[in-house]
Order: structure tokens, then C-alpha cells, then sequence
């Protein structure tokens, strides 16, 4: 019992000393190390060196390449303009009666497109303001409106998305990121609908009550500025904490900006009865629309024919033999296609917008050193799982977790949300689930016929549930940037990013146990 309250207390101490701004590189090794110490009679420098350590190592050689292109990508799109470019075209489409609508949908494209969450804040959050402004729609669902864009439907559902949520259960389960994708498109529509029909209400619900864009709820004015952290023309903002595993983006988040690099447009105006950002307004040097959207089609469209057409044709023989890992194309191909897809995507922008970009090279310099922090705070947790995973009062928790249910599915979504929860990360939760007990819910899964592509499914949402609670790295920053608070709109938050996946969890489970994974 004594080794089983370590293990509940070091998780305990990971949550809230996460929360309080303590680097999750030093906070999982020495709350792994508290762990085993209750344990009794483990060595605690080996238990660091050769557990610890070599998990951390795995992490980092299998998912390094999706961090740092996911990152590089981003990086480009954002200094290419591109971005903005996309935001502004749905809104044009959309216009100012359709602001949330409109920004959901921005966010949700640029996210879908492997575009990291702070990139894709920082750059949507101005002409958000503008937008939100003009119709009148409270501030304080701009959070709401980003984090449904971006860390559901894009994140976990949709089939194809790059996000490394949807790419850690593939080694596991033998599958690619286009797994189940009939059940990811109905969970995706569960997500962007239930979102959508909540703040569609609470900005109804808001404009009977008279309470405008600045205004509190309780009635006090809410006079902060539209910049976010850092300041117009300051030389870049960088989020005020990034949280374990970078919070719940894609490759490349939680550290969005570590040079400061980043442009910080504000200030807003109208014209011609549409809303204009008068400093992210696309000058003559901007890309067009149709060379904005390019790349992210190619990263979907690329992805997809090497998964379903390439990999499959070619003779792979060779992955058997030990010096390439003694492994198979079912269990690297997904990897090898977001891998390909990104490079080809990477290589695309740069083509289109050579002449755009203040520094090609400072792009992909910033964007290589913002996947740094993300895969290493992600790494240390994986460890953290091991070091926990190797003690002999994980046993309990083992079986507690695979007796939850005598469904796989269950016990799964049940052991990802819970610990994703725990460390306020998405894929951090879901790593660790998937170190200690993917062998144990494969075999489970196998024995009852339940598809691996379901499994995957299953395993990618549940990660974007309980992930969103108020210490998630991803939301405290998103806050930051947008100058708000929890009291003021983590509420929203909550309904959108953990309620409403939660409940398309739910819809995939009942649907793929009675119908199987489609």
C-alpha cells in the first residue's frame, strides 16, 4: 500500500506543481524518483538511468521528426503570411454576422493542417478581436472560439490530421493516421456542432442580456487591450507557460515562440461595412489565397497516397531484419507518411513564398528550436510513465484500469482521459497509457475482435478530453495571449474542449462496439 500511495502522490505532485509553473524536464524525473522511493528497496539512480532515461530516448527517436517539422511548418506559414491569409479569406466569406463561425473555422483549417495552436493564436487572436468587436460578441468566448478550432476536431477526430495525438497510436496498433474515418468524421461532427451550438447560444444569451465586447458579465467593463503578451511592434510575446507536454496542439506546441519572433499585429477598424485589421491587413507582398490553402491540402492529400497507395505497393522486406528495427510498414508507415507529407509541404511554402519571407533561414531556425521543448517536455513524462510502470504497486493500477470494463474500449478511454488529465497533456497522457498498458489493451482488443483502427480512434479522442482542465499548459497560455482570465471564460473552455469531446468519446465507443470500426 505504501508503494501505491507514491504512486498517487507523485502523480498528485506532477499536477499541481505543473500547474504552478515548475518545468515538467526536472518535475518527472524527480517525481518518478519519489515514487520509487516508496517503493522500498529500489535503486534510485538506476531506476533513473536505465528506465527513465531509455523511455525518454524512444520517445524522442520515434516522434522527434512530426515535433520538429510540425514546428518548421507552422513557423512558415505564419511568416509567409499565410496564415493570416487563410483567417482573413473566411472572414471576407463569412462576414462580421458570422464571427464565430468564422474564426472556428480559420483556427480549425490551420490546425488541420498541421499548424501548431500558438502559431495559430498569436496570428487569429488580432482579426478575432476586430471581428469579435464589430459583431458585438463578447471577448470572452474568443478562448472558446480558438481552443474549438483547435484542440478537437483537428486534434483527434479527423481523419488524416497531422497532429501528433493522431499520431502516437500507430506504432502501437499497426495503423496510420487515416484510421476509423467514418467514426473520426461523426466524432468531428460531433465536436464542431455541439461547439459551434454552445457559443452560438452564449452569444445569444449574451446579446439579450446587452453585455457588449468589453464587457464583464457581473457588469464591470473588462478595459484590457487586444495585444497580445508582449505588445504590438515589442519584438514578439512568448506564451507565459507552455505546461507538460506543450498542452494539447500538434507538433510544435508549447514553445510557439521561443525566439520572439513573432509578429504581434493589433489595433482595428472597419471599412466598407467588413472588418479590416488595419496591421494584419494582407499587403501587396502577402500570398494569395490559393497559395495560402496549398499547403495544407498537400500535407492531407500527400499523407493520404502514401498510407493508401505508396507504402502498401512497395516491397519492404528489408524492415524485418534487425538492423532496421526488426519491425514492418504497418507499424512505421503512418510515421513515414506525416514525415513525407510535411517535408513536401515545407518544401512547397518555401518554393511559393522565397521572395516573402523575411529569412527563410530564421523561419526554420526558430521553428527547429520551438520543437525542442515540446518533444522533451513530452519525452520526460513517457519516462516518468516507465519509472511507474516498473514499480511492483502499478500491478494495482494496472488492473484497476483493464477491469474498469469488460470492453477495451472503455478501460482505454477511461486510462487515457484520466492520465491526460493528471498531466494536462494530451499526448503525454496518452503516451504513458500507451507505454504501460498498449501491449495489455492490443491483446485484449485482439482476443474480442475489436479493430485496431478503432482502437486508434478511441485512444486519439479520449487523449482530448480530460487533457483541457484549467493547469493544461495549451489553455493557461491561450488566456495569456488573449489577455483574459479562467473566471472569464474558462467556463466556455470546458464546454467545448472537454465536455463536447468527451460526449463524441462516447458516441464513438457506443457506435464502434455495436457496429464495429468503419
Amino acid at each position: 500500500m505504501l508503494g501505491l500511495f507514491g504512486i498517487i502522490l507523485s502523480l498528485v505532485l506532477l499536477m499541481v506543481l505543473a500547474y504552478r509553473g515548475i518545468n515538467v524536464l526536472i518535475l518527472a524525473p524527480l517525481m518518478a524518483l519519489l515514487a520509487t522511493a516508496f517503493a522500498g528497496g529500489l535503486p534510485l539512480l538506476a531506476t533513473y538511468t536505465q528506465v527513465f532515461m531509455p523511455a525518454l530516448g524512444n520517445y524522442v527517436i520515434t516522434y522527434f521528426p512530426l515535433f520538429l517539422l510540425g514546428a518548421i511548418f507552422g513557423k512558415l506559414m505564419d511568416d509567409s503570411g499565410a496564415a493570416r491569409v487563410i483567417a482573413h479569406s473566411l472572414v471576407d466569406k463569412l462576414g462580421g454576422k458570422r464571427a464565430i463561425l468564422a474564426i472556428v473555422l480559420a483556427v480549425g483549417i490551420l490546425t488541420y493542417g498541421g499548424v501548431s495552436l500558438f502559431v495559430v493564436a498569436f496570428a487569429v487572436f488580432p482579426i478575432a478581436a476586430a471581428l469579435f468587436r464589430e459583431a458585438a460578441v463578447p471577448k470572452r468566448l474568443i478562448p472558446a472560439a480558438i481552443a474549438l478550432g483547435s484542440s478537437t476536431f483537428t486534434m483527434t477526430a479527423l481523419p488524416g490530421t497531422p497532429a501528433i495525438q493522431n499520431a502516437i497510436p500507430a506504432p502501437f496498433f499497426g495503423t496510420n493516421a487515416f484510421a476509423a474515418p467514418v467514426l473520426g468524421i461523426i466524432a468531428g461532427l460531433v465536436m464542431f456542432g455541439g461547439g459551434m451550438a454552445w457559443l452560438t447560444w452564449r452569444a445569444r444569451r449574451a446579446a439579450a442580456a446587452g453585455e457588449g465586447y468589453l464587457d464583464d458579465p457581473s457588469g464591470n467593463p473588462d478595459d484590457r487591450g487586444d495585444t497580445p503578451p508582449g505588445g504590438a511592434g515589442s519584438g514578439g510575446a512568448r506564451p507565459l507557460a507552455s505546461g507538460p507536454g506543450g498542452g494539447a496542439a500538434g507538433p510544435g506546441t508549447g514553445a510557439a515562440d521561443p525566439t520572439g519572433e513573432l509578429d504581434q499585429p493589433s489595433g482595428s477598424s472597419t471599412a466598407g461595412g467588413s472588418v479590416v485589421d488595419e496591421q494584419t491587413e494582407r499587403p501587396a507582398n502577402r500570398p494569395s489565397v490559393a497559395v495560402s490553402y496549398l499547403p495544407i491540402l498537400v500535407v492531407i492529400a500527400t499523407n493520404y497516397v502514401l498510407v493508401t497507395w505508396v507504402f502498401p505497393a512497395m516491397n519492404t522486406d528489408y524492415l524485418a531484419e534487425d538492423a532496421y528495427g526488426a519491425t514492418d510498414i504497418q507499424t512505421v508507415g503512418g510515421i513515414w507518411a506525416i514525415i513525407v507529407a510535411l517535408v513536401a509541404s515545407c518544401a512547397l511554402i518555401l518554393a511559393l513564398n522565397w521572395r516573402r519571407l523575411p529569412s527563410a533561414k530564421q523561419s526554420i531556425n526558430a521553428g527547429t528550436m520551438g520543437s525542442l521543448l515540446p518533444i522533451f517536455n513530452t519525452a520526460s513524462e513517457v519516462g516518468y510513465g516507465a519509472v511507474i510502470a516498473s514499480l511492483p504497486a502499478f500491478r494495482m493500477v494496472r488492473d484497476a484500469v483493464l477491469g474498469v470494463s469488460g470492453n477495451p474500449l472503455i478501460s482505454l478511454a477511461v486510462a487515457v482521459n484520466v492520465l491526460a488529465g493528471i498531466t494536462g497533456s494530451a499526448s503525454g497522457g496518452m503516451s504513458i497509457a500507451l507505454q504501460t498498458l498498449g501491449d495489455d489493451f492490443r491483446a485484449l482488443a485482439e482476443d474480442q475482435g475489436i479493430s485496431l483502427e478503432l482502437m486508434h480512434r478511441v485512444t486519439a479522442i479520449a487523449s482530448g478530453g480530460f487533457d483541457a482542465l484549467p493547469h493544461n499548459g495549451a489553455v493557461i497560455t491561450l488566456l495569456a495571449i488573449c489577455g483574459l482570465t479562467h473566471r472569464q471564460s474558462y467556463k466556455d473552455i470546458f464546454v467545448v474542449a472537454v465536455a463536447v469531446p468527451v460526449l463524441a468519446l462516447i458516441v464513438v465507443i457506443a457506435l464502434g462496439t455495436f457496429f464495429g470500426g468503419f
